[in-house]
């Protein structure tokens, strides 16, 4: 069970897995395990939504494993995971990374997501919309600075265009914002069409297209290589971390990719953080760069493919 769609993919291809993606198991897992390992997440939320759906996976008396980096914060987590599991003992530790097992976890009869769902209230550049959230998805709670930065370009420079893709969506603000947008200028409705490779990111985009009637879907991807289409504008907030770790190739695959998605004179708008290395990136595969924003932090680059012809 993996909220990554590239390794799930992988295991889904693999015989001797049964791959699951997300946080939505069937209601036959419930007490099917003997031993659940959860694997330590960035955010202490999505720790305990973890060791929930562990305790939910495993039979009375199965063997709970946590696995986690110091930097990761394993302490932190083994303090969350007495809670649940009584006394747990550290089985191994190498390399930085801790192992720890409990034996006396609760086993929990009912899980859903969506009760760990929550909701929260944004506004930016007038526009006001509701997100949804849940443990680990990016930004959770808040408007983060980057994509209002993005966001503020586009009440600015509108795209003026009727289908749009969101890649790395996260919970769907962007598309969610653009919606309301054309609403409030009563413009034509967008389509605006979003893929993350987050489980809970696709869940929450979803959850905050159907509240806000967005036009457009939400599917799971890890990066472009499996899109299908193109479109007149192709928009995003790339991440730039694995876990706690700084890895920007995703992006640069994204970059070296989005051109065959992009329709001829097709834009590229993106944010980032201004110490990255993308606007070489984007001269290279794209185009001519312009900088519609920028301040210490953040910058917002706008490119188009070249027209045909």
């Amino acid at each position: 069970m993996t909220e990554h769609a590239g390794l799930w993919q992988i295991l889904s291809h693999d015989t001797d897995w049964a791959g699951c993606f997300g946080y939505e198991p069937d209601r036959q897992q419930q007490g099917s395990c003997d031993t659940v390992v959860v694997f330590l997440p960035k955010a202490r939320a999505e720790c305990e939504l973890r060791l929930a759906l562990a305790r939910y996976l495993g039979k009375p008396g199965a063997a709970l494993v946590v696995i986690g980096e110091k930097k990761e914060g394993i302490a932190g987590a083994i303090k969350q995971f007495s809670v649940v599991a009584g006394e747990v003992v550290k089985v191994d530790s190498a390399r930085h990374c801790q192992v720890w097992c409990g034996r006396n976890t609760q086993p929990l009869t009912e899980f859903r997501l969506t009760d760990w769902l929550s909701w929260t209230e944004l506004s930016c550049a007038g526009v006001a919309l509701s997100v949804a959230g849940l443990p680990g998805v990016f930004s959770l709670g808040r408007l983060d600075d980057g994509t209002r930065m993005l966001l503020e370009t586009l009440a600015e420079s509108p795209l003026g265009v009727d289908r749009v893709l969101d890649f790395a969506c996260g919970a769907g603000v962007i598309g969610s914002w653009l919606h309301g947008f054309h609403q409030l200028a009563g413009k034509k409705p967008i389509r605006v069409d979003g893929t993350d490779v987050q489980a809970q990111a696709v869940f929450c985009a979803r959850e905050s297209y159907r509240k806000a009637g967005v036009n457009g879907e939400i599917f799971a991807a890890d990066g472009l290589a499996a899109v299908q289409g193109n479109w007149p504008a192709v928009i995003s907030n790339p991440p730039f971390h694995t876990g706690v770790k700084t890895d920007t190739s995703m992006t640069e695959q994204f970059l070296a990719q989005v051109a065959a998605h992009l329709a001829h004179g097709g834009e590229l708008r993106l944010v980032a953080n201004s110490f990255l290395p993308y606007e070489a990136l984007i001269r290279q595969h794209i185009g001519p760069v312009e900088k519609l924003a920028q301040d210490r932090r953040f910058t917002v680059y706008r490119a188009f493919r070249k027209k045909s012809g």
